[in-house]
């Protein structure tokens, strides 16, 4: 893991400000959802992308019945 050098305090509701340069390092904009991980005593941050429920691809996504699949498992499903 590698440390940025930034420190950012915790506000009185819990939030915290991520700086703008590791915004556009990891291409978060505004609005973007953000996945909330923890290990060991770590918490990790990730971009969040929808991904197949079958093969969990995130390519060409769409929500199907409130899954969410790939258009190659929606193929290999309509063949079936």
């Amino acid at each position: 893991m590698k440390s940025t050098g930034i420190v950012r305090k915790v506000d009185e509701l819990g939030r915290i400000v991520l700086p703008i340069e590791l915004r556009r390092t990891y291409d978060l904009a505004v609005r973007d959802a953000v996945e909330i991980y923890t290990e060991d005593d770590k918490i990790i941050l990730k971009k969040y992308q929808r991904t197949c429920i079958f093969c969990g691809n995130s390519d060409q996504v769409v929500d199907y019945k409130g899954k969410s699949v790939c258009s190659d498992c929606m193929a290999d499903l309509k063949n079936k």
